[in-house]
């Protein structure tokens, strides 16, 4: 039996009524309203895998941005992503993938220069600098290793597979006339660095991040433990060189068996990062929220603490974004003889 020409039409208009309140369903799902009225923002920040610093910091952030955005009048909804860390997030920001990122320093100096393994130079700009990331080699004492030189033809962990930290490790082994050809280099995470010294699968690893690094104090506690030192005329070249690279001490007696400072490196400090293409409205926004709460951040992990008039504004050779400046000028902290 052929259908009538009535059902027909009111099989029609059924469909069509329901496509018009899925379109509005959308519509109102998309642009949801706070209760001042202004629409909904969805936020996303990149961080690094879970167990790092930058996993629990990004969270920090972005928990201190979403709890006080309603005092700028916002309603941002704030989320984090564990990435595989820098490189991932730097190529994420550039497609638009993120909005906000954590990122080491030194990787993203030669990402906004295409140098290096970059097949561009990417457009990402700074929002502030955060903790230094002191990163050193250490060696069990029964290894015989006493100076970088003596991690010659030897096997030794220089961070994990994918992370970039070739970018920074490869220049302070130049610099001490030692490359990756002269040794075996073995990548691990820190934890899994940790586990190879242990077992003498490897004699040495490049270990960091904020102090104290808890890879280095679990190394410190299961044996004897040597602090590789840098030759101090180099370090010093090392400073001169890169914007990235910076003197920093280990004080004694951080770690076990340490009895005098360690005179070390800030390899490339954690910063906070956006694309050149986000819109200067909005980065202030974040800026001016995080630095005006940051005893929030604080509160929630120590690398907080470097959230201060002097750390966020230094340069570490990436520029800074139009909308941070604009609100570290509006306090007064933005170093106006600065070229950036």
């Amino acid at each position: 039996m052929k259908p009538r020409l009535f059902d027909l039409f009111s099989t029609k208009k059924l469909l069509f009524m329901l496509f018009i309140f899925a379109v509005l369903l959308l519509a109102a799902c998309s642009s949801e309203k706070s209760e001042s009225g202004s629409e909904r923002q969805f936020l996303s920040i990149g961080t690094a895998p879970p167990g790092g610093a930058f996993f629990v910091v990004g969270s920090s952030l972005a928990q201190v941005i979403g709890d006080n955005a309603a005092s700028l009048n916002l309603d941002w909804q704030v989320t984090t992503e564990a990435t595989k860390g820098t490189q991932e997030n730097i190529r994420r920001l550039d497609f638009g993938e993120l909005d906000f990122a954590l990122a080491n320093a030194a990787i993203t100096y030669f990402a906004v220069r295409g140098q290096g393994d970059w097949e561009k130079a990417y457009g990402m700009r700074s929002v502030m600098t955060l903790a230094p990331n002191i990163a050193l080699f250490i060696t069990p004492k029964s290894s015989g290793i006493k100076t970088i030189a003596d991690l010659k033809g030897k096997r030794v962990v220089v961070g994990p597979a994918g992370a970039g930290f070739e970018y920074f490790v490869e220049p302070l082994l130049q610099a001490h006339d030692v490359t990756y050809s002269d040794f075996t280099p073995l990548n691990n995470t820190q934890a899994g660095a940790v586990d190879m010294l242990a077992d003498g699968s490897a004699a040495a690893a490049f270990l960091g991040g904020a102090v104290p690094t808890a890879s280095i104090t679990q190394a410190c506690a299961s044996q004897d433990i040597h602090f590789v030192p840098f030759d101090e005329t180099t370090r010093q070249q090392l400073v001169a060189n890169y914007p990235f690279f910076e003197a920093a001490s280990i004080p004694a007696e951080t770690y076990r068996g340490q009895t005098e400072a360690f005179n070390g490196l800030n390899v490339g400090s954690m910063h906070f990062i956006t694309s050149e293409k986000t819109d200067e409205e909005k980065v202030y926004q974040v800026t001016k929220l995080l630095y005006e709460y940051r005893e929030q951040v604080a509160a929630k992990h120590p690398a907080g603490k470097a959230i201060n008039p002097k750390n966020v504004v230094k340069d570490t050779g990436t520029p800074f974004h139009p909308g941070a400046i604009r609100y570290y000028r509006e306090i007064g902290i933005w170093p106006e003889a600065d070229a950036q």
